[in-house]
């Protein structure tokens, strides 16, 4: 490998390891199994489908309690993937699950509205979030959801945050 592809594969790993402790600390993710991919600095949660989720075997649908906790999560992900972005880039800060006092302190939800849009189905969802507004101590989230069509949303939601002081 050349110096500048192992300069690159350590910066994906730098991101990566990142955002894996971002969402490791927190049970109620790792019991929803939701994981995120990352390019660059856009993520897309994934909500990968399991038979536990089903909150109406009848239809069967995603529980709304689930789809709602991913969208939260989604936002929450975005949100502080955004507030460390450029002390993570410049080394300034390199969060590692191993090392808590390492971690960033996850924003605060202040309210959060769902719009569910139609019933999500029997398979794995993704989630995009969007930061609308973010200042030093309130922040303002938009986040969508779909399954099979990224143009036909299952639900949406719009979330305000209180943003964690000194980081």
């Amino acid at each position: 490998m050349t110096d500048s592809e192992l300069k690159l594969a350590e910066i994906k790993r730098r991101r990566s390891a990142a955002l894996h402790s971002l969402v490791a600390g927190v049970p109620y993710v790792k019991w929803l199994g939701i994981t995120f991919d990352r390019r660059g600095d856009e993520l897309t949660a994934i909500l990968p489908f399991d038979e536990k989720l089903i909150g109406n075997p009848m239809l069967p649908a995603l529980h709304g309690g689930v789809t709602a906790a991913f969208l939260e999560v989604a936002a929450i992900v975005e949100l502080t993937w955004t507030a460390i972005w450029e002390d993570m880039e410049s080394g300034r800060i390199a969060p590692d699950a191993a090392v808590p006092d390492s971690l960033p302190i996850l924003p605060k939800t202040i309210d959060f509205t769902v719009d569910y849009l139609r019933s999500g189905l029997p398979r794995d969802a993704y989630a995009r979030a969007r930061v609308v507004r973010s200042g030093r101590r309130y922040a303002s989230v938009h986040v969508e959801a779909w399954q099979d069509q990224r143009s036909r949303l299952f639900a949406q939601a719009t979330g305000h945050f209180l943003m964690p002081q000194g980081g």
